[in-house]
C-alpha cells in the first residue's frame, strides 16, 4: 500500500499568516487560502502551520491585525510580523 500526502504537505513551502479572529479564536491561513484552520490557542496553530509547511518557522507570519478564516483562494496583501 502506497502512501498519499495531502497536496499542502508535497507543496512547496508556503507562507502560512497566524493570528486572531473577531471571536478571539486563533486562525492559521496559506496565503493562497489552499488550507487553514481556527485553533484555541497560539501553539495550535503554529504546530499546525508547521506541519502543512514542511515545518519551515520562517514562513510563519503573525499578523497584527485580525485575520478571518477565508479559504476562497483570495487571500489580500497583510501588514504583518514574523514569528520566530
Amino acid at each position: 500500500m502506497k502512501l498519499v500526502e495531502p497536496p499542502s504537505c508535497s507543496a512547496t513551502s508556503t507562507i502560512v499568516f497566524i493570528g486572531r479572529n473577531q471571536r478571539g479564536q486563533w486562525v492559521a491561513q496559506q496565503q493562497n487560502g489552499l488550507y487553514g484552520g481556527l485553533f484555541v490557542n497560539r501553539a495550535q496553530a503554529v504546530k499546525y502551520a508547521l506541519f502543512e509547511n514542511g515545518q519551515h518557522p520562517e514562513m510563519i507570519v503573525e499578523l497584527s491585525r485580525e485575520i478571518e478564516l477565508d479559504i476562497s483562494g483570495e487571500t489580500a496583501p497583510l501588514p504583518a510580523s514574523r514569528v520566530a
